[in-house]
């Protein structure tokens, strides 16, 4: 049996990061992921802003960097853009190569002290008193490992969480259903994220164009789960009918779900913590989760690390990770407001296309120079009486 101080399942991401944190405070850890090749294939519009990579101790690093991003664009569904240059947005950001950005991570979690196994998957989690032993399939057959702590960053609806009985279901309405396709032959501006929302487009969720340079873009859709729209062929209108699409040819197609429940009730157990997708540490309002699920990566890291040395890997011990993330992000984005964002996404997912279109229109008569949180109220007054309503009870939520 292979003995280690933190075992770490899936080496997405979040993964590699908390193997990196935990390798870095001194204990044993292996990274293990069931795949062939780390990174591949993608399942990520492969979007990241700069200030989180700053948290993260990440370095960019052109090996990995597809395109920069400095402006945005929304698009309603009767054709009116509100385009939003670099200098009114509070971050700037890049658009990944996730299958050289994954590998990138994983290495230098090697080169912290970490063990790495590729084309291994974790079928089976025994609990002991001092930890788990995990029973492994390899590519030289079955291999059981016993770990003090587990983390698993190992998905949406983690396995590894069901396993121990962790509440880490994923309601069918918010787990977003996903299509995207890698491009080329677009007509797009390179620097510009485009984004596309209203049932029209979209039920439940959002289309996006995300450059990576030249005339390469990834193109792709979240629906609700439960919106009964097939994601792949709303997809499909869309390039067929859009200008940014109009000579472009697909060059890769990858499908999946993402969990924007907002964190899961349960990410901590005695021995074992939860992070990333397995989380639900995805932005409920966005789908975005490479930065959130990599601080929360870091954050467990550290603290499977320090309640190794403490010698008390009990859940009461691993709870105060929560503690550590916030204190990552210097508290700009609190766990405290994280829950409460499923709140916004109920409301999002509540508008139709007129909601969104007068949305749009009335975003373009702001003055972007001077606007403040009063200018923006007043712009939600002037929907519908409905709509007004709905942004009223959700500001009541979060200022609660």
């Amino acid at each position: 049996m292979l003995e280690k101080d933190v075992v770490v399942i899936g080496a997405g991401p979040a993964g590699s990061i908390a193997a990196r944190e935990a390798s870095l405070q001194g204990v044993d850890v292996l990274l293990i992921d069931m795949k062939s090749e780390i990174g591949s294939p993608k399942r990520c519009a492969e979007g990241v802003y700069d200030r989180g990579l700053k948290w993260l101790d990440i370095e960019p690093d052109p090996r990995w960097i597809s395109s920069k991003i400095y402006n945005g664009a929304i698009n309603s569904p009767d054709g009116n853009r509100m385009y939003i240059d670099g200098k009114y947005l509070p971050e700037h950001g890049y658009v990944l190569e996730r299958k050289v950005f994954d590998k990138h991570l994983a290495m230098d979690a090697s080169r912290a002290g970490t063990q790495i196994m590729i084309k291994t998957k974790a079928k089976d989690l025994e609990h002991v008193d001092d930890g788990f032993i995990i029973t492994c399939d390899t590519f030289k057959g079955e291999l059981k490992i016993k770990a003090k702590v587990v983390i698993g960053a190992d998905g949406p609806q983690s396995n590894i969480g069901k396993m121990v009985n962790l509440d880490c279901i994923v309601e069918s309405k918010y787990m977003m259903s996903c299509a995207q396709y890698e491009m080329c032959n677009m007509d797009i501006q390179p620097e510009t994220l485009e984004f596309f929302f209203g049932p029209q487009y979209a039920k439940g969720g959002y289309i996006w164009i995300f450059p990576k340079g030249d005339d390469i873009a990834n193109v792709g859709i979240g629906i609700a789960g439960d919106s009964q729209q097939n994601a792949q062929d709303a997809l499909n209108k869309f390039i067929s009918e859009s200008k940014y699409t109009k000579n472009a040819q697909p060059v890769e197609l990858n499908v999946g779900g993402d969990p924007v429940c907002g964190w899961h009730n349960e990410v901590y157990g005695d021995n074992i913590i939860l992070c990333g997708d397995a989380a639900g540490q995805v932005d409920p309002i966005e789908g975005g989760g490479l930065i959130l699920g990599m601080l929360g990566g870091k954050a467990a890291g550290r603290m499977a690390a320090r309640a190794v040395k403490e010698g008390d890997c009990s859940r009461n011990n691993l709870k105060n990770f929560i503690e550590d993330y916030d204190e990552l992000t210097d508290n700009a984005i609190p766990y405290s407001i994280i829950k409460k964002l499923p709140a916004v996404r109920d409301v999002v997912l509540s508008l139709n296309d007129d909601d969104f279109n007068k949305l749009v229109k009335l975003a373009n008569e702001l003055d972007l120079e001077n606007v403040g949180t009063t200018d923006i109220i007043k712009m939600f007054l002037k929907l519908s009486p409905r709509t007004s309503l709905k942004f009223t009870k959700l500001l009541k939520v979060l200022r609660s």
